[in-house]
């Protein structure tokens, strides 16, 4: 019998406070696609950093070709040729596409680096990929999808003989996720075996040879490509079965207010003439391809962004916002898409960050911060969103991306803003807190906030929203109803008038 090319048995690893791994046992044969699943914070990605030589195994072994290897640290990964694409984003921001591509590589001239060859070098790899990036482009200019490309780029610019790829599509347009697949078909029939984390249920089907899953940091079973059944792999995660199909019930906004109205909303970039208003209870969905304005229009609305033209009302009232303290001042706060960058503060505390936004409330006459009060409140609130963390004293950077993103929350839903405008919301996150999160926005609804939600997920988008303005060109092509909204009526508006705006231009 061939020898798997990877193989762990018994792997366990402890935390203060955590046990985020115990006896976890999985091989990966060469040319396979091992989809693995779970929940946030069911050691997913502790048993990747692991393989890759982040963090050290407290108990247990890792085989390769059926030798006992050590991984004592990322050098020693890339020598046995396990490379990992990470979720989070690990590049240098001030250098370019191609620097950061062969950072420690780069093609020299006698002791110079020899730049022209480095592009060179990047340019070609890139067009193998399919990626349609300048190499010489500085990588703090581009978006985050863009990023998750480099990042990719990056892990195959070298022979991988295993190659772990942490949620690879959260970022990516649905053009740029068939180019990945396609690139994993190739890496396949060359005998990489690849190990690939996702949240995205429709993924398993296309790509899986075999799905394994874990749950609260053990493995609890595996299926083979005829076993992969969607709803039977959710209840294996979860432990419970999850309704994932429903639409919001009807609203209907005459005689609601009139919370939010922008008219006219113009930026330098890309926004032209953007209108919409929201209502009082209302979830509003903002659909449409990568690139067609939606964050942007976040970011303007914000005061992030300058725009050029255009008036924002909050309340019926003219409002002037130029940052986003202003915003913060009437009531509107932002979720942004990149929370680790701009979201959290990563070394401190799950109390420190879900009060990060209502200082005033936790100190007294002479600034002094009342620590009971805060924890207090960070409490109710990781207990009431379910949050995943061994105290509120933990540093978010020690949590899973999916309950940093309920820390987030936490921090908006302290400040009672009337008005949250949610990016991406549940990003990187597994089904079970997708249902929680979704939850959580529809109680806000019903409770009188009015909530702006942005999604490169259409089924997301159709699940929460009363009504989706679709984005395409930095305007709104059309705005659905959730009963006339369908993927395909969304899909052509999106491609419709983009299409229009390539004619005529």
């Amino acid at each position: 019998m061939e020898q798997p090319l990877l193989e762990v048995r018994g792997i366990s690893k402890s935390f203060p406070g955590v046990k985020a791994l115990q006896g976890v046992e999985f091989h990966l044969d060469a040319g396979e696609v091992l989809v693995l699943v779970g929940e946030n914070g069911a050691g997913k990605s502790t048993l990747m950093k692991i393989l890759s030589g982040i963090y050290q195994r407290d108990e247990g072994s890792i085989l390769v070709d059926g030798h006992e290897v050590d991984i004592p640290g990322p050098n020693a990964a890339k020598e046995l040729g396990i490379r990992i694409i990470h979720q989070e984003m690990h590049l240098m921001p001030d250098l370019t596409v191609a620097q950061n591509i062969y950072l420690g590589r780069e093609p020299r001239t006698g002791p110079m680096l020899d730049e022209k060859a480095l592009n060179r070098q990047a340019g070609a790899l890139l067009t193998d990929l399919g990626i349609p990036l300048d190499p010489r482009t500085k990588v703090s200019t581009l978006t985050v999808a863009a990023q998750q490309m480099v990042e990719i780029a990056k892990a195959l610019s070298v022979d991988a003989r295993v190659l772990i790829m942490d949620e690879p599509t959260s970022a990516l347009t649905d053009t740029e996720v068939n180019t990945l697949f396609g690139l994993i078909d190739s890496l396949r029939a060359k005998g990489t075996g690849i190990i690939y984390i996702s949240h995205r249920m429709e993924e398993l089907q296309r790509l899986a040879d075999r799905v394994t899953v874990l749950r609260d940091g053990q493995h609890v079973g595996s299926l083979g490509r005829d076993e992969i059944e969607v709803p039977r792999i959710i209840e294996m995660m979860v432990g419970r079965a999850i309704d994932t199909g429903s639409k919001p019930e009807h609203f209907d906004a005459a005689g609601r207010d009139v919370v939010l109205r922008v008219t006219g909303l113009s930026t330098r970039a890309l926004l032209e003439d953007v209108c919409f208003e929201l209502h009082r209870g209302e979830i509003l969905g903002f659909a449409g391809l990568m690139g067609a304005g939606r964050t942007e229009t976040a970011r303007a609305i914000i005061g992030a962004d300058p725009s050029t033209r255009g008036t924002i009302e909050v309340g019926g009232r003219p409002v002037r916002i130029t940052q986003p303290a202003d915003a913060v001042r009437h009531g509107i706060g932002y979720l942004s898409e990149d929370r680790k960058g701009l979201g959290l503060m990563l070394e401190q505390t799950v109390t420190a960050n879900t009060i990060a936004a209502s200082l005033p409330r936790f100190t007294g006459l002479l600034g002094i911060m009342n620590d009971r009060k805060a924890r207090r409140i960070a409490q109710r609130h990781v207990e009431e969103l379910r949050t995943r963390t061994p105290s509120v004293d933990q540093p978010v950077k020690l949590l899973s991306g999916g309950n940093q993103q309920k820390v987030v929350i936490a921090k908006w839903l302290v400040r009672d803003c009337d008005i949250l405008i949610v990016d991406e919301p549940t990003r990187g996150i597994d089904v079970g807190a997708k249902e929680e999160i979704y939850r959580l926005l529809q109680s806000l609804a019903a409770d009188g906030k009015s909530i702006i939600v942005i999604s490169s997920e259409l089924p997301e988008v159709l699940r929460l929203s009363h009504r989706i303005a679709v984005m395409a060109n930095g305007r709104i092509a059309g705005t659905l109803t959730s009963e006339e909204a369908t993927q395909e009526s969304i899909m052509d508006l999106a491609t419709r008038f983009d299409a229009a705006e390539g004619a005529a231009a």
